[in-house]
């Protein structure tokens, strides 16, 4: 089955996406290309004057900047993001199939109740100053576990480049607090010392209080200047967590339900295939986790900007005021900082045929499939909500991961156009290549391979059920591409927000 040289993906869209490249002159579907239109950008199908509104997706994604005729390549040079305000309200969305038959994945039932995909051992730090010490423990515990504790995965120093310098108080703080204590009580981790320096601003005796955090067996707490410097920290580090290993290295995967699972979304390196391939077949494997009661969260609001109606039109009034009020903040931010959220897409999608921050967000905002929008949460706050959520993070996808994390995904999906070599410990990332050039180039980086659908006409129903078993075999322990590569360690950047002093 050959591939269609262009893809209109809604009957009412203004431009097709090239499916390969065009040459000018060339003649698809009835359109004559007027210049050279690379794959994955648009091309136009009909006339549009200077300040017309440019639909993809059905969706506004821009005004014309200069006349735009058909066959023309539509980007940066004639399309600009125009009036924001100018978008189709797609009314509510029905909700998921919940008649499915039940499902589980082997995963590690904690003693709170939540279910872990993996099973690692954590050294979190409480200040930057930490972080040398926190790593040498990490790597000597790994090294004397060896074979000897199949059971235990790794032992990740959650490290960060904060926790003084800052005030003692506020949103700041806070949200560095949540973070590391997100961390810290994740369900992948049997067992934890967090490690401070011992005169940083942000004291783990303050940091525990705070959370409501307390010391245990598998809760261990040290301070370097306390205890004798580094290398003996280092020392009694090693043997806390050598104690830590042999209780965690007692459990066992048991069949849970996809109830007790919490996904991470993220999309990073999109190109122009993103909305057509990767993201839709992703949520259609959102809605198979949501109709068994499992969770999934959607972040990056910058990327969600002007196609945030798609997800108020599926929420109750009490969570799409959140969900507005967070959008809100953002649009103040970027005002105070000088910005502008249409300073997202970045180089990379510009190459890979995203002109707008509107056709990013309509695009980015199809990895949540068509389930009601349950809950909003702010960045590292705990997840406890079933269903399709939303966390406020931003768009830059280790900051948005780690919140993610933090607030209790146990995996992290992440699409990609443009190639991505990003890992998530300790939660497992699979990653998934919006066209399949980008899987052949980088095979040993990409887990699924979306551009099926255009290569070999494939449907998103059944890639986004692949992905769903997929989902589901890396929970119950099946290696992913970053895990193989032992990535995952220095994406961990928590949110930094104010002054540094």
């Amino acid at each position: 089955m050959s591939s269609p040289s262009i893809l209109r993906l809604h009957p009412d869209d203004d431009v097709a996406v090239a499916v390969r490249p065009l040459s000018a002159g060339e003649t698809v579907d009835g359109i004559i290309a007027t210049s050279d239109v690379p794959a994955g950008h648009k091309i136009a199908l009909k006339p549009v004057a200077v300040g017309g509104q440019v639909k993809k997706y059905g969706q506004v994604i821009g005004a014309a900047t200069a006349a735009i005729a058909p066959g023309d390549w539509v980007h940066v040079q004639n399309l600009g993001v125009g009036d924001i305000s100018a978008r189709v309200d797609t009314g509510v969305v029905e909700g998921v199939d919940r008649t499915a038959e039940p499902r589980t994945f082997d995963g590690y039932l904690r003693s709170d109740g939540r279910v872990g995909t993996r099973n690692y051992l954590a050294v979190v730090t409480s200040v930057n100053c930490s972080a040398m010490v926190a790593r040498r423990i990490a790597r000597e515990v790994e090294a004397r576990l060896g074979d000897s504790h199949p059971t235990i995965d790794g032992v990740v120093a959650i490290t960060h480049g904060s926790g003084c310098g800052m005030a003692s108080e506020g949103e700041a703080m806070d949200i560095l607090r949540r973070t590391l204590s997100g961390y810290a009580r994740h369900p992948n981790v049997a067992g934890v010392l967090m490690l401070g320096l011992g005169c940083e601003t942000n004291q783990i005796s303050s940091l525990m209080e705070a959370e409501q955090m307390t010391g245990s067996a598998d809760l261990g707490v040290m301070a370097i200047q306390e205890s004798g410097g580094a290398a003996s920290t280092i020392q009694q580090g090693i043997e806390r967590m050598m104690e830590m290993a042999d209780r965690a290295a007692s459990l066992q995967r048991t069949p849970q339900p996809v109830s007790r699972l919490i996904v991470g979304l993220q999309c990073g390196g999109s190109d122009g295939y993103s909305g057509m391939t990767a993201n839709p077949a992703l949520g259609r494997a959102v809605d198979l986790i949501v109709a068994q009661g499992g969770t999934a969260i959607l972040s990056e609001t910058p990327e969600i900007y002007g196609a945030e109606h798609l997800l108020t039109g599926r929420a109750s009034p009490e969570v799409s005021a959140k969900l507005m009020d967070r959008i809100a903040w953002w649009e103040r931010h970027v005002q105070t900082t000088g910005g502008s959220l249409d300073n997202n897409p970045s180089a990379g999608n510009k190459a890979g045929g995203l002109t707008t921050i509107l056709e990013k967000s309509l695009g980015a905002v199809a990895k949540a499939g068509s389930a009601p929008l349950s809950a909003v949460y702010e960045y590292a706050e705990p997840v406890t909500a079933h269903g399709l959520v939303f966390m406020d993070t931003p768009g830059y996808d280790p900051v948005s991961a780690t919140g993610q994390i933090a607030g209790g995904a146990t995996m992290i999906c992440f699409t990609t156009g443009r190639g991505s070599v990003f890992g998530a410990k300790p939660a497992p990332s699979l990653k998934l290549a919006t066209n399949s050039a980008l899987a052949r180039r980088m095979p040993d980086d990409i887990d699924i391979d979306c551009g099926r659908v255009l290569d070999k006409g494939m449907s998103l129903d059944a890639l986004g059920a692949e992905i769903f078993e997929t989902i589901l075999a890396t929970a119950s322990g099946k290696v992913t591409a970053s895990e193989a590569l032992g990535f995952g360690e220095d994406e961990i950047q928590p949110w930094r927000l104010g002054a540094t002093m």
